[in-house]
């Protein structure tokens, strides 16, 4: 399998698209909105695309969930994501 590379770190988050990922097994939810309030709180106008607008990123339907997420990532402006939870 070929080497990837990974993507360049965002030197800040003011004005861009966050999308929020979550894998359905903790409180992702309650963490995502606290995270929303306290980034945008920091960057007013940056935007999030929630967990909502892509499902579970585990279990059964996780290998279709990921391998649309570069084309929904496009359709959306999405610059950057955030993907959690765990346990």
């Amino acid at each position: 399998m070929p080497v990837q590379l990974l993507a360049p770190r965002l030197a800040t988050l003011a004005g861009k698209t966050l999308a929020c990922l979550w894998n359905f097994l903790f409180k992702g939810d309650a963490v995502f909105a606290l995270l929303e309030e306290r980034l945008a709180a920091q960057f007013p106008d940056v935007r999030f695309v929630s967990w909502r607008e892509f499902g579970n990123t585990h279990g059964s339907g996780e290998r279709e969930a990921l391998a649309v997420l570069p084309r929904r990532f496009q359709e959306l402006g999405v610059d950057a994501a955030i993907s959690a939870m765990g346990c």
